[in-house]
C-alpha cells in the first residue's frame, strides 16, 4: 500500500514536470545524469570518474533549473567545481607526464611539484639504515652521504624510492648530510594519491627504480672487475 502510493506522487511529479515548459528537456538531462553516474560506478581510474562527475553536476543543475528543483541545483552546483578543480589538476599531470616522456625527462622532473621542501644542516641525518621508508626524497642542493658505502649523491637526484617500494620497506643505507642541504620530500599518500589518479605515474616511477638498479648492478661489476685477479 506504502508502495503504491509513492508510485503515485513520484507519477504525479513526472507528469506534473512534463506539463511545464522544459519539462521534457530536464527530466532527459537528470536521466543522462543518472546513466553518467552508474557508468561511473565501472570506472577503475579516477580521471574518468571525475570528468563523468562533472558531466553528471551538469546534467543535474539543468534538470534543477528547469523542473524546478531548487535543492538540486544547489546541492550539484557546489559539487561541480570542486570536481572541476580535481580533474583539472589530474589533466595537468597526466599532461606534465606525458610530455615527461617524450622528453625522455626523469620522473623527479614533474614529481617535484608535489613535493615539500625540507632544510638539513650539516652532519644531520635524514634517516638510517633499518628505519621505515614512508618518504621519497629529491636533493635540490648540498650534498648527502650514503655512510654505508661513502658513496655521496649529488644535487638533482631522485633517491630513497628502491626502499619505498621493498617489501619490507626499510631503508639499507645512513643518509648523512655532508654539507646544508634542501631536499623535497613526498609521502606515501600524496604517492598513492597521484598513482590512483594516473597510473601512468606509476609506470615512470617503475621505469625509474629499474633505472636505479641497473646503475647498482653496473657498478658492482665493475667492484668485482677491479678486485678481480688481473684487474685493474
Amino acid at each position: 500500500m506504502v508502495v503504491n502510493e509513492h508510485l503515485v506522487q513520484a507519477l504525479s511529479r513526472l507528469g506534473e514536470t512534463l506539463d511545464r515548459p522544459w519539462g521534457l528537456t530536464a527530466l532527459v538531462a537528470a536521466a543522462v545524469a543518472g546513466v553518467l553516474i552508474t557508468v561511473s560506478c565501472f570506472v577503475r581510474t579516477i580521471l574518468p570518474l571525475r570528468l563523468l562527475a562533472v558531466g553528471s553536476n551538469a546534467g543535474f543543475m539543468l534538470y534543477g533549473l528547469l523542473a524546478p528543483s531548487p535543492m538540486t541545483f544547489l546541492l550539484h552546483a557546489t559539487l561541480l567545481p570542486l570536481n572541476l578543480v580535481r580533474a583539472m589538476q589530474m589533466l595537468q599531470l597526466t599532461r606534465r607526464v606525458t610530455q615527461a616522456a617524450q622528453a625522455g625527462e626523469q620522473a623527479d622532473v614533474w614529481l617535484k611539484p608535489y613535493m615539500k621542501p625540507k632544510r638539513l644542516r650539516a652532519g644531520a641525518t635524514l634517516f638510517r639504515k633499518g628505519d621505515l621508508a614512508d618518504q621519497m626524497y629529491y636533493l635540490v642542493s648540498g650534498r648527502i652521504e650514503l655512510a654505508e658505502t661513502g658513496r655521496e649523491l649529488p644535487a638533482g637526484r631522485l633517491f630513497g624510492e628502491i626502499a619505498f617500494f621493498a617489501p619490507d620497506r626499510r631503508r639499507t643505507a645512513t643518509a648523512r648530510c655532508v654539507t646544508r642541504c634542501v631536499v623535497l620530500r613526498i609521502s606515501e599518500s600524496t604517492f598513492k594519491q597521484l598513482y590512483h589518479q594516473n597510473p601512468a605515474f606509476g609506470f615512470e616511477i617503475v621505469k625509474l627504480i629499474a633505472g636505479r638498479l641497473t646503475e647498482d648492478v653496473q657498478r658492482l661489476e665493475q667492484q668485482l672487475s677491479r678486485s678481480a685477479p688481473g684487474g685493474r
